[in-house]
């Protein structure tokens, strides 16, 4: 599990060190630096999948060094898993891209033990090929740093279209084949399958089962069939969910997988939901929690803030213009706990991240 982080130079966090613990909600108002936070996993996600070039280019250099490049000359990451580490260490080139003028994977601090991924020649990343127990390790946590957001519920989105059926191997950031995972859980998981149907039902009263099947025209395709429980016979689909209702059966589906990635990030999951819904994806995320899947999330929502505690509650504020990262002490408030929830201290401005 991540422990430690340290960042430098990166977007609005000039510099930076924080504590992370299994739960991590990230407050605060808008455009104080809370995405830029939870970014910084997607720019570690593209170094160890080989696509920094890619992913920096299409970036742009000013958008990813603090206040640009005349004002920034690198960025640099430090990731802290306890007995191992991963370093880098950033710079930009003249035709608009980063390469990565070091890479370190570090053990427990023993200098005899770390090794340098380093060549002038050599442009992405060397540790996803490395066949090392350590490095697996660390492949490990940084292949799971995607950042899940489900906001796109349009007519038109991924999340309510067909997909292929072999698309299978993990569920895509913005949900784009909830279909065929799903029908891989019930093929393979059904035991899950089962328990993320009686979830879902438990929030969407009409929703009787899901219908998965390839379709009869094109087994290459799935879609989102399900059924309604006062009307078994009739068609429904994705395009017949509310954004809220097909928001919230991804999020179940992300949350209560039989294999939970290292780490889950998601962007504002309460968007769309229901008072009560978010009170049960509070659930969720302890429970993923409790299995060693470390938790990220940036949010707007008192509710969900209502269902954790103080120290699984980092505040974001802008201050000299960078962003500032602060855990809640429970100890510090615990006079103000005994009779205000950690939502109502957030709307009062007891606390920092103040809401806009």
């Amino acid at each position: 599990m991540l422990q430690n982080i340290k960042i430098e130079g990166f977007k609005s966090i000039k510099t930076m060190e924080l504590k992370l613990n299994p739960i991590n909600l990230l407050i605060g108002s808008n455009g104080v630096g809370k995405s830029n936070f939870i970014s910084f996993f997607k720019l570690v996600n593209n170094i160890y999948e080989q696509r920094l070039q890619q992913y920096s280019l299409k970036s742009g250099l000013d958008s990813l060094l603090h206040f640009g490049r005349k004002n920034t000359s690198e960025i640099m990451g430090y990731l802290d898993f306890g007995n191992n580490a991963y370093m880098f260490t950033l710079l930009p080139t003249d035709e608009g891209s980063m390469f990565i003028s070091r890479e370190d994977s570090l053990l427990n601090y023993q200098t005899q033990f770390n090794r340098t991924f380093y060549n002038e020649n050599i442009k992405e990343s060397l540790i996803k090929g490395s066949s090392t127990t350590r490095d697996k390790y660390l492949s490990d946590h940084l292949e799971s740093y995607k950042i899940y957001h489900f906001h796109d519920t349009s007519e038109s989105a991924p999340l309510r279209s067909a997909a292929n059926i072999n698309d299978n191997r993990s569920l895509k950031e913005n949900g784009s084949n909830l279909a065929p995972y799903l029908y891989y859980l019930q093929e393979k998981h059904p035991m899950n399958f089962k328990r993320i149907e009686k979830t879902i039902q438990s929030m969407v009263p009409f929703f009787e089962k899901f219908d998965l099947a390839p379709r009869l025209l094109d087994e290459n395709k799935i879609e989102l069939e399900w059924r309604e429980k006062e009307h078994p016979e009739s068609y429904f689909s994705a395009r017949h969910l509310s954004d809220g209702s097909l928001r919230f059966i991804a999020l179940v589906t992300l949350l209560m997988q039989p294999k939970l990635p290292k780490v889950i990030i998601i962007d504002e999951p309460e968007l769309g939901l229901h008072p009560t819904a978010i009170n049960k994806l509070s659930g969720l995320i302890k429970s993923a929690a409790a299995k060693e899947c470390q938790i990220i999330i940036s949010t707007q929502s008192v509710t969900l803030l209502n269902n954790f505690e103080a120290e699984d509650i980092i505040t974001v504020d802008k201050e000299n213009n960078q962003s500032v990262f602060r855990r809640l002490d429970k100890e510090l408030l615990s006079n103000w706990i005994e009779d205000y929830s950690i939502g109502e201290l957030w709307t009062k401005s007891i606390i920092k991240g103040q809401p806009l």
